[in-house]
């Protein structure tokens, strides 16, 4: 087993792991805290625009689908503001709208041979050098926007009604919120991918509100949590040659699953 250690796929996948895991455990907390998994989806899902832009555009496609899901992060959190009643049917069509342009970008590219499956259930053992550059940037990015807006972003997440009262912009820190889960989103694609990205987000941190008794301690330990469930579904997937993305998430629901019905 640790013979396969030696090639370099193997050891781009596992750096790439930790690394979406970090941003996985930081943003995740967030998502959950803030109840925004459905907005998430929403704008992980409306991402696939900017994939099938970039392929028709010949641009890098993590460049394309996150410049496409910051602009999404940024009309959902515009929208939501004004019109939280019909939040529901606002991201229901950012969300098929986002796959539609996706698909028909895809479909008037002629000759197109890029991989796209992998980019909606993810393929980490694909990930490229350029990846990791733009998955540690990422991290670095998050770590420090989290660290210096660490009190007005716990005051939104709790209470934003509070918060206002404070002084502190809250629709400036939501969209941040959201821009910041935008970014995830696309970092986890290859990880992955687009269908199951919600799973990576939220399901360590729901465990992590089992063990932390504040945000910080949360992120910390959701980190963890998420690096653990990505390195052993790694592991599943090469001994039985099954889809990485799909063997995280089931070893992350295995995980849940455990803890849950032993804690009752």
């Amino acid at each position: 087993m640790l013979e396969v250690l030696q090639y370099d796929f193997i050891q781009n996948a596992i750096i790439a792991g930790i690394l979406i895991s970090i941003a996985a455990g930081i943003i995740g907390s967030l998502v959950v805290v803030n109840k925004i998994t459905f907005l998430t989806g929403g704008i992980a899902h409306s991402a696939y625009g900017g994939i099938g832009l970039a392929v028709y555009l010949g641009i890098p496609i993590l460049f394309g689908a996150t410049i496409f899901a910051i602009i999404t992060a940024i009309l959902i959190a515009i929208i939501t503001l004004k019109n939280k009643s019909r939040i529901d049917a606002i991201i229901g069509m950012m969300w098929a709208s986002g796959m539609a342009i996706g698909i028909v970008f895809i479909d008037i590219t002629p000759g197109y041979n890029v991989d796209l499956m992998s980019y909606l259930f993810g393929s980490i053992i694909a990930v490229s050098s350029e990846d990791l550059i733009f998955m540690s940037l990422l991290d670095i990015f998050i770590v420090i926007i989290v660290v210096f807006f660490y009190k007005p972003i716990l005051a939104v997440s709790y209470d934003s009604e509070f918060a206002g009262l404070r002084g502190i912009n809250v629709k400036f820190f939501y969209t941040l919120i959201l821009i910041l889960a935008s970014l995830c989103v696309v970092a986890a694609i290859k990880a992955v991918g687009l269908i199951l990205v919600i799973a990576l987000l939220t399901i360590p941190t729901y465990l992590a509100e089992t063990f932390a008794n504040k945000l910080s301690n949360m992120m910390i330990i959701s980190s963890i949590l998420a690096t653990m469930f990505t390195l052993c579904g790694l592991v599943i997937s090469y001994l039985y040659d099954i889809s990485s993305g799909a063997s995280i998430i089931m070893v992350s629901v295995v995980a849940l699953a455990t803890i849950k019905i032993l804690k009752k």
